[in-house]
């Protein structure tokens, strides 16, 4: 369901300001690059979520996470009043991150050597994560019929039937901005349902759902999806909370009691706290959080048209990256090295989203319209 009505504005802070964070964003590079690269706001943090987090360290509570405490019926409620989703809390645990959920869930449900189905130009640490987890990739690219994307049902179902047992799923889609309908996501789950595999669903960008689109929890489509689905999310990418580390799985308790028990005791607690307070009361920030994502993107898809012809690119229906075509330029199959060194502009490699990133780039358009419209002023200079 849409977001409620933004009940302020929210603008990013100054590059002063920003060029005092510590984050890789900000350090990565020189001083004079526009890093537009990780998936980081330069938003100020939600006053929810930042009070939440000087209490406990006002109050010296920096130890270990006891369990998931109040975030399992404060997600649980989230998710229903958000999505519709009804979770059963006492099947929600945390660890650090969506990356290790990935890593952790995968170790549970599949044996070490089965085959994992991915879907490039996907979110580039899938590549990594599945060999982690003691599993092979195997890739089935999403369908591209030159207006959208779409994944690839009878090439998955082709290769459960060859041997793979899970799929990783990624929904909203990084780095394409692509949400999954509900009658995909159902058909998907019939499909596993019937090879015996499992899904496992990265759904960190689904509160950033823009409002002409409808984001669905793989979970919430129907009793085969909770036969074979899990869910790994997070409010990091909604609340930019990357660094206090805390992830959530939703799962079968069957499922997270296979869990070691140190993947619990690594969440933050400080991250936990702040995740409470942003799923609890960061709603209005949230939606206007995603009312400037929108503004930038109309302004970006403004900016390509009017200085970067023979450059395009999808509008996104969720998150604040765009996934550039800069094959029109020239600049080989990663243009970001050509963005960065001539234009001085830092863009995410779009070889690294698999193979089908061959002359793209990853925008990050979550910053002001001045950087944004520097950003873009400096990619056409370099033509």
């Amino acid at each position: 369901m849409p977001h409620t009505r933004a009940m302020t504005d929210i603008h990013a802070d100054h590059l002063d300001q920003l060029r005092q964070r510590t984050s890789e964003k900000w350090t990565a590079f020189a001083p004079e690059v526009l890093p537009l690269f990780v998936a980081e706001m330069d938003y100020p943090l939600a006053p929810v979520v930042a009070d939440a987090m000087v209490e406990r360290i006002r109050a010296s509570d920096t130890g270990y996470v006891g369990g998931p405490g109040s975030l399992a019926p404060v997600f649980a409620s989230y998710a229903s009043r958000t999505w519709g989703w009804d979770v059963d809390p006492s099947c929600v645990a945390t660890t650090t991150d969506v990356s290790v959920a990935i890593v952790e869930m995968l170790r549970v449900t599949i044996a070490p050597g089965d085959r994992v189905i991915i879907t490039p130009p996907v979110y580039s640490p899938f590549f990594d994560l599945v060999p982690e987890a003691g599993g092979v990739v195997t890739e089935v690219p999403l369908l591209d019929d030159g207006v959208g994307w779409a994944l690839d049902l009878p090439g998955i179902d082709a290769a459960f039937g060859a041997g793979a047992t899970a799929l990783l799923l990624c929904n909203p889609h990084n780095p394409l901005g692509l949400v999954h309908s509900r009658e995909t996501l159902t058909v998907l789950a019939d499909i596993a349902a019937r090879h015996g595999a499992t899904i496992v669903s990265d759904e960190i960008h689904g509160p950033l759902t823009h409002t002409s689109a409808t984001f669905t929890p793989m979970l919430s489509v129907s009793d085969a999806a909770r036969e074979v689905a899990v869910c790994v999310t997070s409010a990091s990418k909604a609340f930019n909370l990357a660094g206090v580390k805390c992830a959530v799985m939703v799962a079968p308790r069957a499922v997270l009691d296979r869990l070691p028990d140190e993947v619990g005791f690594r969440t933050s607690l400080l991250g936990l706290h702040a995740s409470i307070a942003g799923f609890a009361a960061g709603g209005d920030w949230l939606a206007a959080a995603v009312t400037a994502i929108e503004t930038s993107e109309r302004l970006l898809a403004s900016l390509v048209t009017e200085h970067l012809p023979g450059v395009s690119y999808r509008p996104p229906a969720a998150s604040y990256v765009a996934w550039l075509d800069l094959r029109g330029l020239g600049w080989g199959d990663d243009p970001s090295i050509h963005a960065l060194e001539i234009a001085r502009v830092a863009l995410n490699p779009g070889p690294s989203f698999g193979r089908q990133g061959r002359g793209f780039a990853r925008l990050n358009f979550a910053c002001s319209p001045e950087v944004l419209t520097e950003a873009i002023l400096r990619l056409a200079a370099a033509r």
